[in-house]
């Protein structure tokens, strides 16, 4: 005789009775506690700064930066990536499109998740750019999603990465001062 699992299959309507920061992914709930180190959270912040500045520079308005938002990706995956960007407006209090950049920055909770479910989950979604940034190492990593598979970008982080996204635009990021 067989022996079936049975297991959740969470929605975003349950998630959003929820407290406290969660993530969905195929319907299996995954808690978003503790809150990442001070180190994470300096690392995320300057990132952040240097995307809002290159995208400043670009002139464009219609690329944005975001922290944490409710990426929805179907009604039983909802994610919140650490740093999206965004090209053209956004009408929900979510994104239910793909952004054009997300990038995570791992901590001891989620390197697997970062690493494996979420590079797979956003490879599938035609997300243009995955970073994964390592706080501890001090090390990013850059895929570029080309023929529908995540390729690997050669870097040095004390050069500029140009990012291209639509309607040519393009912003850069100079790695190292992300660490700074």
């Amino acid at each position: 005789m067989a022996t079936f699992k049975i297991l959740p299959n969470y929605t975003y309507a349950d998630y959003c009775n929820w407290e406290g920061r969660w993530e969905v992914i195929d319907g299996i709930p995954f808690a978003m506690s503790p809150t990442p180190s001070i180190r994470h959270q300096w690392i995320k912040t300057n990132l952040l700064s240097e995307f809002v500045v290159s995208i400043k520079k670009s002139g464009d308005k219609n690329l944005k930066v975001y922290p944490s938002i409710d990426f929805i990706i179907e009604d039983h995956t909802i994610v919140q990536p650490g740093c999206s960007i965004v090209y053209g407006p956004t009408k929900e209090k979510f994104l239910d499109f793909a952004p054009s950049l997300v990038a995570e920055v791992l901590s001891e909770n989620t390197l697997l998740k970062d690493r494996h479910t979420k590079f797979s989950l956003y490879e599938n979604f035609a997300i243009q750019y995955y970073m994964i940034v390592d706080a501890d190492n001090e090390s990013v990593e850059i895929y570029s999603l080309q023929n529908s598979k995540y390729v690997l970008q050669q870097h040095s982080p004390d050069i500029p990465f140009n990012f291209s996204f639509e309607d040519n635009c393009e912003i850069e990021l100079l790695i190292k001062n992300i660490w700074e």
